[in-house]
């Protein structure tokens, strides 16, 4: 048995540098030095690099790669993103596009992964929401560097100047808050995702804003990083048991707010007598909980439909007509249910 073929990845972690710049120097590219080009291309002939054949075969096709884009989200059994998917696949669809799909899993080192792998099947365009834990971007600044239109949604890279869409985050997370207030609590807490999101930095402003508003105190007790059940199942008992206890919960997501609800009423309390609790997404499992769920609706096939219109008018403009990045907002509802008490008039 011969030994196998290397791959760009393998070429990179022998010669010391990036995949993308092995990707580069293959291509003969100007941007990568004589010297480098020649060590990384004289490697490859040496140990039998082979090109992805269907890499190879897009980019000789132009009609093919035309019509793929790449979709990259952190996972694909959220209800919320199984919403956006089927948004972007039947708008690429009714324009003629293909779909290839990837998930994260939320993490950094896959996400990098993934987009090499896609910018090297020569995708024409990406539909992103980035991994939770990413904080550098050198992987996107590669696409941008490519040419390729590239569309964030939900969790948004600032870091590139590229068109967005994202929901309402704050206007969403105010109106949750508030509306906990007016129906009596005083003491709310909110569970939410880790502050390097945008998505988390804009609930937390809005259910700060709308404490504020007022005149109620901003508790660094009753903010907490906690974006899944288990965390909250894990957490809930422990504010429960303090002396001056949450009577109100805000979370960043409806599992969130179903851990919430499940571990109070195993605690004893009533809902929404004792303590009210409101999710923010709007999923199946928000109206088959008992009680059902006060959450805020998210609309996520409304944000794949923008998502990937955005991607395919910036990708079918040319030259002078080509399309101004875009931040598209879509407005979110809350839905008011059986975990919060009813507005008196």
């Amino acid at each position: 048995m011969g030994k196998e073929p290397i791959t760009i990845k393998d070429i990179a972690k022998a010669l010391g540098v990036s995949v993308s710049t092995v990707s580069r120097a293959l291509k003969d590219s100007p941007d990568i030095s004589e010297t480098r080009r020649k060590a990384i291309q004289e490697y490859a002939r040496a140990n039998r690099y082979q090109p992805n054949t269907l890499a190879t075969t897009l980019r000789s096709t132009r009609g093919a790669r035309s019509k793929l884009i790449g979709v990259v989200l952190p996972q694909f059994t959220h209800y919320y993103f199984s919403c956006i998917l089927t948004g972007i696949e039947e708008t690429c669809s009714k324009h003629g596009y293909h779909i290839v799909v990837a998930q994260t899993g939320d993490s950094y080192e896959r996400e990098k992964e993934i987009i090499e792998s896609l910018r090297q099947t020569r995708v024409c365009g990406f539909i992103v929401s980035q991994a939770k834990d990413t904080t550098r971007y050198e992987h996107f600044h590669e696409v941008v560097k490519d040419g390729t239109p590239i569309v964030f949604f939900d969790r948004i890279c600032t870091d590139i100047i590229t068109s967005r869409v994202v929901v309402d985050d704050y206007a969403g997370a105010y109106a949750a808050t508030e509306y906990l207030i007016k129906t009596g609590c005083r003491r709310i807490c909110f569970f939410g995702a880790t502050m390097n999101l945008e998505i988390s930095k804009n609930r937390y402003n809005g259910y700060r804003d709308a404490l504020l508003k007022h005149k109620l105190p901003v508790d660094k007790e009753l903010f907490r990083i906690c974006d899944n059940r288990d965390e909250a199942e894990r957490l809930t008992p422990e504010l429960m048991a303090m002396a001056d206890r949450p009577d109100g919960f805000f979370t960043i997501n409806d599992d969130t707010a179903l851990g919430v609800l499940y571990t109070c009423k195993r605690l004893g309390f009533r809902i929404p007598e004792d303590v009210s609790i409101c999710g923010f997404t709007d999923g199946i499992r928000a109206k088959s909980c008992d009680p059902q769920l006060t959450t805020v609706e998210q609309r996520g096939y409304d944000v794949g439909v923008a998502a990937a219109t955005s991607l395919i008018e910036e990708y079918e403009a040319e030259g002078e007509e080509k399309p101004k990045f875009r931040n598209r907002i879509i407005k979110t509802k809350l839905i008011v249910r059986g975990t919060t008490k009813e507005l008196k008039e």
